[in-house]
C-alpha cells in the first residue's frame, strides 16, 4: 500500500497518520486514521470492483442518521490510489466492545441493551433502500441451504448427531414462502456493537449488507447468548415488542442451523482449535433445545427475573 499517495488522496481530511487496524473477519483494508487535530476516524478500503458494494453501504450510514440509529457517522467517500480501491472514512466512536462489556452491567441492564438492539434493528428493516437480486429470497435461501448441505457432506469431519441439522431444514425450509423482503445489516449480532461511555449502544460493520427476510438476521443470535441470556432475549424481545409469533422460533432453528452444518467445514482449514470451537457450539445448541425436541430455546425469557 502506497501510504504517501493514500494521505495524499485524503488531503481534504488533513490526515497525519495511518495505523493499519485488524479486527474484524472484512476482507476490507481498514486503517485508524488521525488528522492534525490529534482527531481519529475510521478508514476503510476496498477494491474499485467493491464499489457499488461500498456505494450501498453509504446509503446505509445516510438512512442509520435518518433513523437515528447509532452508528458511524460518515464523513466522505470516493476512489483513492490510482482508482484502484474505494475508499470510506467514518467518524470513530469511542466506545468498547459490547462483547465484552456486556458483563460488567447488571442482568435488568443487560435484558434492557438487548432491547435496545431489537428496537434498532426494527429500524434498520424500515430503511428505504432498494437492492437489486436475481431471485425471491425464498430461491436464494434455499440455494443456500443446498450450497451448505453440499459442504458438509463433502467434509472430512461431521458432527455428533449432525442428522438433527439436516432434519431441521428439511422440516422447516417450506416456510421460507411466506416472508417479508427489508434491508438487512447482514452480521447483526453483539460482536458488531460498541457501548459508549453514556451506555448508548452503537452497530457498526454495515459491510455485509443484503436485503431479504427480516427474520434471517437472528441467525448469529448465538454469538449473543454466549455473551448473555438476558441480552439475547431482550433483543428478540424488544424486536417484536413483546409478541413473538411461533412461526420466528421455526425460522429461527432453520437458520441457525444452516449455519451451523456449514461451520465445521468452514473450520477445518483454521486447524483443530476452530473445529472445536464449531464443536462445542453445536452441543451448546443441541442442549438449548433438548436435542431440536422444543424449539424455543432454553435461554430465551420473556422477561428478566
Amino acid at each position: 500500500m502506497d501510504m504517501q499517495r493514500l494521505q495524499k488522496d485524503l488531503s481534504e481530511y488533513n490526515i497525519e497518520s495511518l495505523e493499519p487496524f485488524n479486527k474484524g473477519w472484512s476482507g476490507d483494508v481498514k486503517y485508524i486514521a488521525k488528522d492534525h487535530f490529534g482527531k481519529r476516524y475510521l478508514l476503510r478500503l476496498s477494491p474499485i470492483e467493491e464499489k457499488e458494494r461500498v456505494l450501498t453501504h453509504v446509503e446505509f450510514l445516510l438512512k442509520s442518521h435518518e433513523h437515528d440509529v447509532p452508528t458511524h457517522k460518515l464523513v466522505g467517500h470516493d476512489e483513492c490510489l490510482d482508482n484502484r480501491y474505494y475508499y470510506l472514512i467514518l467518524e470513530w466512536i469511542e466506545g468498547e466492545d459490547a462483547e465484552q462489556r456486556i458483563s460488567s452491567f447488571s442482568k435488568d441492564q443487560q435484558y434492557e441493551l438487548g432491547v435496545q438492539s431489537g428496537e434498532t434493528l426494527r429500524k434498520i428493516h424500515a430503511f428505504d433502500i432498494n437492492i437489486q437480486s436475481d431471485a425471491p429470497w425464498p430461491d436464494r435461501y434455499n440455494r443456500n441451504i443446498d450450497r451448505k448441505i453440499k459442504m458438509y457432506e463433502e467434509c472430512e469431519l461431521k458432527y455428533e448427531k449432525g442428522y438433527l441439522l439436516l432434519d431441521n431444514l428439511n422440516r422447516y425450509r417450506e416456510l421460507l414462502q411466506d416472508v417479508d423482503n427489508v434491508p438487512l445489516h447482514g452480521d447483526f449480532h453483539i460482536g458488531n456493537m460498541l457501548i459508549d461511555e453514556n451506555n448508548q449502544l452503537h452497530i457498526i460493520d454495515f459491510n455485509r449488507h443484503n436485503h431479504g427476510d427480516p427474520w434471517q438476521e437472528f441467525n448469529r443470535i448465538t454469538w449473543c447468548v454466549k455473551a448473555s441470556h438476558e441480552f439475547a432475549s431482550g433483543r428478540i424481545n424488544g424486536y417484536f415488542d413483546n409478541q413473538v409469533p411461533e412461526n420466528f422460533w421455526k425460522l429461527l432453528l432453520l437458520y441457525i442451523s444452516t449455519n451451523t452444518l456449514s461451520s465445521l467445514p468452514w473450520a477445518v482449514p483454521f486447524g483443530d482449535e476452530e473445529i472445536r470451537t464449531m464443536r462445542n457450539g453445536y452441543e451448546e445448541l443441541l442442549n438449548a433445545y433438548d436435542g431440536f425436541e422444543k424449539i424455543v430455546p432454553d435461554w430465551y425469557m420473556k422477561e428478566v427475573d
